[in-house]
């Protein structure tokens, strides 16, 4: 089966749609604004999309792991060292 190359363009947009018609009201740069902003975009394991039905469900479950994260470590910070008690 041979290849279609660059220089074949086929037009796939049906005979009934004006293309003058549809982007009469496009507003230029609309999404500038966003884009410039960034997006993060993270690509997750099946069995964790599984898991977790949307983005929403994710980061929630992500804002769980930094809070436990943060008072653990706070916790061990706190604890003192054995040695501080030795008296030699």
């Amino acid at each position: 089966m041979k290849k279609k190359s660059k220089d074949d363009k086929s037009d796939d947009l049906r005979p009934e749609y004006d293309l003058r018609e549809l982007l009469k009201d496009g507003v230029q740069g609309k999404y500038a604004d966003r884009f410039q902003e960034g997006t993060n975009l993270v690509l997750l394991d099946n069995d964790i999309m599984d898991t977790f039905p949307n983005d929403k469900a994710v980061n929630e479950a992500l804002h769980l792991v930094i809070k436990l994260t943060k008072l653990t470590t706070s916790k061990k910070k706190n604890i003192p060292h054995k040695e501080a008690y030795s008296q030699t």
